[in-house]
């Protein structure tokens, strides 16, 4: 009688016990790789394109990072569980404000910024012209701005909506332009651009208060091209404490878990997309297969300013989505 009472349970007992090991490997198995990511963006080594490209995917990461947890309670491991935990509770700290934003500023004059790369000048120019419109632009930063493209942008009307501009434009990638409702000044000396073409003009809000605008467009970190990426975001110049309140806008090939550019976000800049609860959209690539999977459009307020909307917009013709926001500029 006592052997019949007892094999049932072993007979339970066995499968549970199995289920829950094979949730421990599977929790180890996938923890794994996700703590190499974390790890790779917390000591910010960008001397490769592989490790570059895979801190890009930290917010997939993040969200992976919800299964290994999920498999290490299943097994009941109580290292598995402090492991998991450890890395979910990490990529959320660094992921979910992003998603949550912070307090909207109400202080400041309004100015509505565009950020929008061309692909190469394969844009098309009257859906461009028609974003501006629709969306009020006072201030667009074009980037791979080609001639024929800027004449054609003309053509829509482009020059009627911002009359006021300072373009390089170029062959490929490098030209850049700063398109503006109100007069622009070139200004040159704020710092040496590595890579493509990254202009510097002053304008002012609606209300009349000074704003500097900076184009951003480093080189892309493919490989051969990775130190001269690096060169090109660390040369972008530091937030200003006093004068003229300052706005970098444009395409960064870089994003927010990209050491390089948080460490110029320390400098003393915000970024209007995860400041507005934004930060999670994608940016590129667009018009393809694959959906966007990483944001590296970005416009940037020093933090005398602030942010009080911001959208992320389609561009017919372009790899790349366009960041909209509306700021409040210091006076």
């Amino acid at each position: 009688m006592l052997t019949d009472e007892v094999v049932p349970d072993l007979e339970v007992a066995r499968p549970r016990r199995w289920l829950r090991r094979a949730a421990s490997v599977l929790a180890w198995l996938t923890v794994v790789p996700l703590a190499g990511i974390g790890l790779l963006r917390t000591v910010g080594w960008e001397t490769a394109s592989l490790p570059i490209g895979l801190v890009a995917l930290t917010p997939f990461a993040a969200a992976a990072s919800l299964l290994p947890l999920l498999l290490a309670i299943a097994s009941r491991s109580r290292a598995a569980m402090a492991v998991t935990i450890v890395v979910a509770v990490v990529y959320g700290w660094w992921v979910v404000p992003r998603a949550v934003g912070g307090a909207a500023g109400t202080g400041g004059q309004p100015l509505r910024v565009l950020a929008a790369n061309l692909n190469e000048g394969r844009a098309d120019p009257q859906g461009v012209v028609d974003l501006i419109r629709r969306l009020r632009v006072d201030v667009v930063t074009l980037e791979e701005l080609t001639p024929s493209l800027e004449a054609r942008l003309d053509a829509e009307g482009l020059g009627t909506l911002l009359p006021y501009r300072v373009a390089q434009t170029g062959n490929g990638p490098t030209g850049t332009g700063i398109f503006s409702k109100r007069p622009l000044t070139e200004r040159t000396g704020l710092f040496q651009p590595v890579g493509h073409h990254m202009p510097v003009a002053e304008t002012t809000t609606p209300g009349g208060a000074p704003v500097e605008i900076v184009a951003v467009h480093p080189v892309a970190p493919v490989p051969g091209t990775v130190a001269e990426w690096a060169a090109g975001v660390r040369s972008l110049p530091p937030a200003p404490v006093s004068g003229v309140p300052r706005v970098l806008s444009g395409d960064f090939n870089s994003t927010l878990d990209h050491s390089i550019l948080r460490d110029l976000l320390g400098t003393g800049y915000v970024d209007a997309a995860a400041e507005t609860g934004h930060g999670l959209t994608m940016t590129w690539p667009a018009g393809h297969r694959l959906f966007p999977m990483v944001a590296i459009d970005h416009v940037l307020v020093d933090r005398r300013s602030s942010a009080v909307s911001a959208a992320i917009e389609d561009v017919p013709g372009s790899d790349h989505r366009a960041v909209f926001a509306e700021l409040r500029i210091a006076r």
